[in-house]
């Protein structure tokens, strides 16, 4: 893979509907219960569920997060890193498999300027610096 073309597009939330968890981590809580006016221990108790390794919203029934309106995202100057980064995640731009994959679903994947293989690497980066849980390698056992 030389470089990923990708271009998010005007009115689009497919990435947002897609099943599965939005990981939070601890600056994402604190952003984003400032942006809608509350503490981050109130915000905590009605939108976050938080594991021994990781921290992520709760989904509401019948939609996938709590902020997602019909024009986008309610929390969007201060939605997670998980969401500003998308498509930029390690398993897709690692992975041309997964990056088409994904492609199915996102308009904008294929679209805009070339951005060159290794600052797609240094985007998804800010994934696993956010995440270092989901993403650290298992040690080898001697």
């Amino acid at each position: 893979m030389d470089g990923l073309r990708f271009t998010c597009q005007p009115n689009c939330t497919n990435c947002c509907d897609q099943n599965g968890f939005v990981y939070l981590s601890e600056s994402d809580v604190i952003n984003a219960a400032a942006y809608v006016g509350m503490k981050p221990q109130a915000f905590e108790s009605k939108y976050v569920y938080r594991t021994r390794h990781l921290i992520r919203l709760r989904k509401p029934r019948g939609k996938q997060c709590h902020f997602l309106v019909e024009k986008g995202c309610g929390i969007h100057p201060s939605k997670p890193t998980q969401c500003r980064a998308f498509p930029f995640w390690p398993e897709l731009v690692e992975n041309r498999r997964n990056w088409n994959e994904t492609a199915k679903y996102c308009p904008g994947i294929g679209t805009g300027q070339l951005i060159q293989i290794g600052t797609a690497l240094e985007m998804a980066e800010v994934m696993k610096e956010a995440y270092p849980t989901m993403y650290e390698k298992p040690s080898k056992r001697l």
